[in-house]
C-alpha cells in the first residue's frame, strides 16, 4: 500500500498522457450532443470517486449529476429512462457486475456511456462504447490508492471533454502537487502513534473534498479495523456532531476556497468539545494553520482565483489521508494489503 501510495505522481502523470486521445474524441460528442443529465454507476471506493465527480461536474457543467443505486436494476429489475444521458461506470477492475449492467441498460437506450477502469482487459472495457483507462499499473493491495487517485483525473478530463473551464495546464501540474504532498509523509508519521489505540472516529469534508471524506473513512476502516463515520460538515450540524465529546477523534479536510468558512464554524465548535482534532490543509489557509491544535500542512499552491484554490486540492489531499492509514495500520501491527475478509474484486448483484 505504502508503496503504490508513492507511484501516484508517476501513474497520475502517465495516465494524463495516453488518456487525452479519448478525451477529445468525447468533446467531439459532446459537441454535437450535449447531454442533459449525468449519471454515474459505481460502488466502493469507486463510489467514492463518484462524489468527486458529482461535485465537479455540476460544478463546472451545470449538468445534474445523480449517482445509480445499481440496486434498482439488480435486485428491482426496474426501468430507468437513460436514452437521453452520459453513463458513466466507474471499477477499478472493470469487473463490477452490478456497475456493468448500468452501463448496459444504458447502452441498450442508445445513451452515450464511458467506462473509466484501471483494466484495459476487463468486461468494463469491452462493453463501454468509451473508455477512459487509468495507467496505475497493477494495484497489488487490496486498499486501492493509486486507482482511486487515477479516477479523480478522469473526471477532471471529463468535464474538461463537456466544455468546462478546465485547464490542461492545471491538470499537468498534479502529478507535482502529488509529489509534494508525499512531503508530508514525516508530518503523517509523528501524529499517526497518537491514534494507535483509535476505536471510533469521525471524518469530515465538504464539497470536492467530501468525496477524500468518504474515502478516508473507509481506508480507516477497511486497513485499521477503525469505525469511521463520514461526514458533509453541512450534515454533520445535523445532529451527528452530538456524538463528539473530549477526546475524540475528528479528522478535517480544510482546504482554503469556498467551504473554508463553514469548516472553520465546525472547528470552533469541536474545539469548544474538546476533541481530538486532526486538520488535513496546505500552507495557503492560514487560519487553518493558526486555528488547528494539530494539523497536516501541505506545501502546495494554488492558481489564484478563490475557487480554483479549492479546485484542485482533492488529489493531493488524499494524499496524507492514505498514508495515515497505512502508517495506522503498521502501528497496530495490521497488513493494510490484506484486510481480513476482503478480496481485490468485489462482484455483487
Amino acid at each position: 500500500m505504502l508503496d503504490e501510495i508513492r507511484e501516484q505522481p508517476e501513474a497520475l502523470e502517465r495516465t494524463l498522457r495516453h488518456a487525452l486521445p479519448a478525451v477529445r474524441t468525447l468533446a467531439r460528442v459532446f459537441a454535437r450532443t450535449r447531454p442533459k443529465l449525468i449519471v454515474l454507476a459505481a460502488r466502493g471506493t469507486s463510489d467514492n470517486a463518484a462524489q468527486f465527480g458529482r461535485y465537479l461536474l455540476e460544478i463546472t457543467t451545470g449538468i445534474p449529476v445523480s449517482l445509480a443505486a445499481p440496486s434498482i436494476f439488480t435486485l428491482y429489475e426496474a426501468r430507468v429512462e437513460l436514452r437521453d444521458a452520459l453513463v458513466v461506470a466507474v471499477s477499478q477492475s472493470g469487473e463490477s457486475t452490478d456497475t456493468i449492467l448500468v452501463l448496459e441498460r444504458a447502452k441498450e437506450q442508445g445513451a452515450v456511456n464511458v467506462g473509466i477502469t484501471n483494466e484495459k482487459a476487463s468486461t468494463l472495457a469491452r462493453r463501454a462504447d468509451h473508455v477512459l483507462l487509468v495507467r496505475a499499473g497493477k494495484e497489488r493491495s487490496v486498499a486501492a490508492t493509486k486507482t482511486y487517485t487515477g479516477q479523480l483525473l478522469m473526471f477532471y478530463l471529463l468535464a474538461y471533454a463537456l466544455g468546462a473551464s478546465i485547464r490542461l495546464d492545471d491538470l499537468k501540474r498534479l502529478p507535482e502537487w502529488t509529489e509534494r504532498a508525499l512531503g508530508a509523509a514525516d508530518q503523517v508519521r509523528e501524529v499517526v502513534p497518537r491514534y494507535r489505540f483509535m476505536m471510533d472516529a469521525a471524518v469530515v469534508g465538504r464539497g470536492l473534498n467530501f468525496a477524500n471524506a468518504l474515502e478516508f473513512g473507509l481506508k480507516l476502516m477497511e486497513t485499521c479495523y477503525v469505525v469511521a463515520e463520514r461526514f458533509s460538515s453541512a450534515d454533520f450540524l445535523h445532529g451527528p456532531i452530538a456524538l463528539v465529546e473530549e477526546s475524540f477523534p475528528v479528522f478535517l479536510f480544510a482546504p482554503p476556497g469556498a467551504t473554508w468558512p463553514s469548516l472553520r464554524d465546525i472547528l470552533v465548535k469541536l474545539r469548544e468539545r474538546k476533541a481530538d482534532i486532526l486538520v488535513i490543509t496546505d500552507t495557503r489557509n492560514r487560519q487553518a494553520m493558526a486555528d488547528s491544535p494539530r494539523r497536516i500542512a501541505l506545501p502546495l499552491q494554488w492558481p489564484k482565483d478563490l475557487w480554483r484554490e479549492e479546485l484542485y486540492t482533492p488529489i493531493p489531499y488524499i494524499v496524507p489521508a492514505q498514508l495515515f492509514s497505512a502508517l495506522l495500520a503498521e502501528e497496530k501491527g495490521l497488513d493494510p494489503d490484506r484486510p481480513r475478509t476482503l478480496t481485490k474484486i468485489t462482484k455483487t448483484l
